[in-house]
């Protein structure tokens, strides 16, 4: 191993995962290594902006950030009646096909990514994702692979499944959802195995798209949020992490007709942002409420022709720095968001629409840290009164309080830094 390490990280395209890698390499760079990130395209550029040299898997004539913009535009419109399903019944109509999405791109880039691996030659490789990239574990270094998602990706007896939103008491759903999982998607995984076998990896079991580690993963659950499990995970591969929150630069908040009464942020991700009609719809709220609110529109800016005075509409927040200044966060239960909501002690609104959003809504509600709202039968009076009920909540401010202190306390990057340069110290 070299005297500066050389760890590359491959996070998933999505800006949760990427972020939360940035936030461990940040720690890492500190502690002496030298971290270094492998870009999806449409991804250029978010690592190098703070200050991290990129590897590009290259782009086909399909991948364009004009074309990866409008087919991610088509893939949210087409699925965004699917929103409003409920777990089970997004299993065929939303988490299939998106599985099969997943499988596509892993296939696609093994080859470059393994070309780019030969380039690099790092001594370890930070793996963020669902599903493994058979290049990755024929690289020749150890890999980490870090769950960014929440906890339930690992599967456990005793931890409700996998994007069900299901709490763990529920046997006889909980059990009817694992069986329905796995029989749609039976074939796609079927096709995922078969590209491990050409690669020379062993199949994996149903309905499992990525392995554990056998060096070290990293879970970004919180302890107020974690499960107790009946199958505790070998302390000595795998970490609990107090979230994994990032350096980001301070954010100067707007000058709005109302100066004061508290701070909301809205954000729902590049692919909430797209459902201009629902936003629209708590806009319309949000107004008559005497608060500020700061709202995350992604590119969909234009779609906006009324803001009222009390709402401040953006394109990109440095989230971390306006969530440590809000008193609420109301957001689709992704891990990134909801992690940064409890490491700065505000209380969370979750609407979740998909993936693990009904996981991490389900548990918001379950240990009292903020509040699980149905996105499909919400109403004006309901989401007022959810609001203006979860500021006020004084016994669920002070538990938040103490899970921020912990958490600031045991920063998960720092421990995570600090966990991966001691896995290569006992590869050595």
């Amino acid at each position: 191993m070299r005297a500066s390490p050389e760890i590359a990280f491959f996070p998933e395209a999505s800006f949760g995962a990427a972020l939360n890698c940035v936030g461990i390499a940040q720690e890492l760079q500190k502690l002496g290594a030298t971290p270094v990130f492998i870009c999806h395209p449409g991804f250029t550029g978010v690592f190098a902006e703070y200050g991290f040299k990129e590897f590009h898997l290259p782009e086909s004539p399909s991948s364009s950030d004009e074309t990866i913009a409008d087919y991610w535009q088509d893939f949210t419109n087409t699925h965004v009646p699917h929103f409003n399903l409920d777990p089970l019944a997004q299993l065929g109509t939303y988490v299939e096909p998106t599985w099969k999405a997943i499988v596509d791109t892993a296939i696609a880039v093994e080859d470059d990514l393994a070309r780019l691996l030969a380039q690099i030659r790092p001594d370890a490789v930070v793996l963020d994702n669902v599903i493994m990239f058979p290049a990755i574990a024929r690289a020749g270094c150890p890999w980490i692979r870090i769950v960014s998602c929440a906890e339930t990706e690992i599967p456990d007896a005793a931890v409700p499944p996998y994007l069900s939103g299901l709490t763990p008491e529920n046997k006889a759903e909980t059990a009817a959802y694992s069986k329905a999982y796995e029989t749609v998607t039976a074939t796609v995984h079927r096709r995922y195995n078969s590209f491990r076998k050409k690669q020379g990896l062993p199949p994996l079991p149903a309905p499992l798209f990525l392995e554990n580690s056998p060096v070290l993963n990293l879970l970004l659950a919180p302890s107020v949020v974690r499960y107790e499990r009946k199958a505790p995970l070998p302390e000595d591969r795998f970490v609990f992490l107090e979230g994994c929150v990032r350096h980001e630069s301070h954010f100067e908040m707007p000058r709005l007709p109302l100066s004061d009464g508290p701070l909301v942020y809205v954000g729902f991700g590049s692919l909430g942002a797209v459902d201009t009609g629902m936003m629209k719809r708590m806009i319309d709220v949000f107004e008559g409420i005497q608060a500020r609110f700061l709202v995350n529109v992604g590119a969909m800016g234009e779609a906006y022709e009324r803001v009222p005075d009390n709402v401040h509409l953006g394109g990109w927040f440095p989230q971390p720095s306006v969530i440590e200044q809000a008193d609420l966060v109301i957001h689709h239960g992704g891990n990134n968001t909801f992690c940064e909501a409890l490491f700065h002690g505000v209380p969370s609104l979750v609407l979740p629409y998909c993936w693990d959003g009904h996981d991490n809504a389900q548990r918001a509600e379950a240990v009292k840290v903020g509040r699980h709202i149905n996105r499909a039968n919400w109403t004006a009076d309901s989401l007022r009164s959810a609001i203006i009920e979860t500021l006020t909540d004084t016994a669920m401010g002070r538990k938040l309080e103490k899970v921020s202190e912990k958490m600031q306390q045991n920063r998960g990057t720092e421990q995570a830094a600090r966990k991966i340069l001691g896995a290569l110290n006992r590869k050595q």
